[in-house]
């Protein structure tokens, strides 16, 4: 009779062999947890595919796109819990599945089956001169408020539950994880899950840190404002990890104006209001980058009583930040120029 599985793994790929011996060997570590390795190949080109079946893990062909290669491992994966991880991630631990696992049935006790689990980060190959920058986003990595799960944090929850979210969204090839994220939020629980993940900062590092906290900042605004017409129009905005490396953001900027437009000056207002509404919601993580948090959290119950009252001077604000910010990438573009 063949061991009872305690988690299935479920990890996406797409030529990620430089990372994937790795976690593989890791996951071999794994004491007082018996796994059942899902890789969900969306078209590799390099040895991914050899590497997998190398090390014993079952593997899964599917369409490239993050959400349609797990939501296809999911449905054939056999264990009662599943765990999401990125090729690039890192167990730090070898009992760290073990004990995410305790966790996890310590709060299902208190709320339930509706629970999903997420690791603290820990960054490595971080580029120097960053620390303040790389500290805001490992402790962001395990706070539980809106906005702060992605997938390189891993995501652990029952497969039950997991398929009564209705799995991720498949009609992007990224954001799977900010979509899945709102629903977890409203109908069950978030759980931070003792122990860290390690992740790669490798996309900081080829495509520098500024520009891709202006890109991802301008994805989740997107995303938020419902432009996802921008997110099909500008694919390159988000590469595969092979192919990261420097590029020019400001034409991000221009087609996100132009989409903004679409629909009349109307449509544009609404946008914007939108956009400043989820600004205003975000404050908080720029009270953490400066460690005010605390500050923020005493203040914001009594500013929400009005919040509403703000929104006009937020849309205006993040108008304002939005031009500023692409002026200032135009300039730095030119003087990156050879």
């Amino acid at each position: 009779m063949p061991p009872r599985i305690d988690l299935s793994v479920i990890i996406p790929t797409r030529n990620e062999n430089h990372h994937l011996p790795a976690l593989l060997e890791q996951l071999g570590q794994q004491r007082q947890v018996t796994l059942e390795i899902l890789v969900a190949d969306g078209g590799s080109q390099d040895g991914t595919r050899t590497t997998a079946l190398a090390a014993g893990a079952r593997l899964i062909d599917a369409p490239a796109g993050r959400g349609v290669q797990m939501n296809a491992a999911a449905r054939i994966a056999t264990g009662e819990d599943l765990l999401f991880l990125h090729a690039d991630s890192g167990l730090t631990d070898p009992y760290l599945l073990h004990g995410a696992l305790q966790a996890m049935r310590q709060a299902r006790l208190r709320h339930g089956v509706r629970c999903a689990g997420h690791f603290p980060l820990r960054f490595v190959d971080r580029p120097p001169g960053h620390e303040r920058i790389f500290h805001f986003f490992e402790t962001k990595s395990g706070l539980n408020r809106p906005g702060c799960f992605n997938g390189d944090q891993g995501l652990l929850l029952a497969r039950a539950y997991f398929l009564e979210l209705g799995g991720f969204a498949e009609d992007l090839p990224f954001l799977e994880d900010q979509r899945l994220s709102p629903r977890i939020a409203a109908t069950g629980h978030w759980l931070t899950l003792p122990g860290t993940l390690a992740t790669s900062a490798r996309r900081f590092r080829q495509e520098g840190v500024m520009e891709r906290m202006v890109l991802n900042a301008l994805i989740l605004i997107a995303l938020r404002a419902e432009l996802l017409e921008f997110l099909r129009r500008a694919p390159a905005i988000y590469r595969n990890q092979e192919q990261t490396g420097p590029q020019r953001i400001s034409p991000f900027f221009r087609l996100f104006r132009e989409l903004c437009r679409e629909g009349g000056s109307r449509a544009a207002l609404r946008r914007w209001l939108t956009i400043g509404r989820f600004a205003r919601q975000s404050f908080w993580q720029l009270m953490l980058l400066l460690d005010l948090l605390a500050w923020h959290d005493r203040m914001a119950a009594r500013i929400n009583r009005c919040a509403d009252c703000f929104d006009l001077f937020w849309m205006g604000l993040s108008w304002l930040g939005f031009h500023l910010t692409w002026l200032w990438l135009v300039r730095r573009e030119k003087k990156q120029q050879p």
